[in-house]
């Protein structure tokens, strides 16, 4: 089976593999560009969540609580999870992990990175997750402005696929989304946290040339909710 990505709208992204089906930030209640709900999805193994804002833990406790899969978040939002009804046993390395730190699941790896954004407990993040078998290694990047120890995350792994936000506002915009990748030096961006609300980009126009102007290296591939590719 070929690896896929889906983009349910947002930040929530789904990874399904021969093996695997990961979601990322999985906001589908109240998520306006979810094109279907949290209940449809019969099978999950692994939820990742960046952050306890709203938008981004969605509906992770629910999920994880239904179809008993396994949790993986920084410390504090672990905890938050588990005192919400998350077995402990589903919580990667039983507390979380954090920065840094890189875990094993079921044959990938999951890498912890920082973003610089705020949350309610613990910090905000990001994830480079590296499937087996020579798959993709992908980064989601989470909300966060741009940092220059991106540079460091792109030398120590050989991107194929940078998830960035470009709306603005309250994460990067198309300017810094496109630095982004040329410290990351990734082969292909999909840009992601644009059109969900009035306030943010509604289209991906901007980071396109912004992309050609400062990292034309890196391929652009634009999703709209519910499309899915293959990675």
């Amino acid at each position: 089976m070929v690896n896929q990505l889906i983009w349910h709208g947002h930040a929530n992204f789904q990874i399904i593999t021969s093996e695997l089906n990961i979601l990322i930030d999985p906001w589908f209640e109240g998520n306006p560009s979810a094109k279907i709900g949290s209940e449809e999805l019969q099978r999950v193994d692994l939820v990742l969540v960046t952050h306890d804002h709203g938008d981004h833990l969605g509906q992770a406790v629910e999920i994880c609580k239904r179809t008993g899969a396994h949790l993986g978040t920084i410390v504090e939002v672990a905890g938050k999870c588990r005192s919400l009804g998350v077995p402990h046993d589903q919580i990667l390395n039983g507390i979380g992990f954090n920065i840094g730190g890189t875990v094993d699941f079921k044959n990938i790896q999951v890498t912890m990175a920082q973003a610089h954004h705020s949350s309610e407990q613990g910090s905000c993040i990001g994830f480079i997750i590296s499937l087996p078998r020579g798959g993709p290694c992908m980064y989601h990047a989470g909300d966060t402005g741009i940092f220059s120890s991106m540079q460091l995350w792109g030398e120590l792994y050989d991107i194929d696929l940078a998830i960035l936000p470009i709306g603005g506002v309250f994460t990067m915009d198309s300017r810094q989304a496109a630095l982004a990748c040329k410290l990351l030096n990734c082969k292909k961006a999909v840009p992601m946290h644009w059109g969900s609300f009035p306030v943010l980009e509604q289209n991906t126009e901007k980071f396109k040339k912004e992309l050609e102007k400062t990292a034309p290296q890196t391929e652009l591939i634009v999703m709209n909710p519910g499309d899915r590719i293959s990675i």
